[in-house]
């Protein structure tokens, strides 16, 4: 399992096609991929619980990924978080 913390870099936040984007990234990895923020820790393949989150820019969350590609699947959620759309 890898847990990486992470700061939101997208200029509005995530809502909407961000969301989308977040998780086809998500999806493509066989690894399970989990989003925390505070107590929260949502599943990040689905759409739905991505949308409760409300994420704005500048916000701190923590990257679960855990399964036989986890350390490709926390990188591609990283450099996702990490790059401004």
């Amino acid at each position: 399992m890898i847990e990486m913390p992470v700061v939101v870099r997208q200029e509005k936040g995530l809502e909407g096609r961000p969301i989308a984007l977040l998780v086809q990234e998500a999806s493509q990895y066989a690894s399970k991929v989990y989003i925390k923020v505070e107590d929260k820790s949502i599943n990040a393949k689905s759409i739905m619980g991505m949308m409760s989150l409300s994420l704005s820019e500048g916000e701190e969350v923590t990257i679960f990924t855990e399964g036989e590609d986890e350390e490709k699947a926390a990188e591609g959620i990283k450099t996702f978080f990490m790059t401004s759309k």
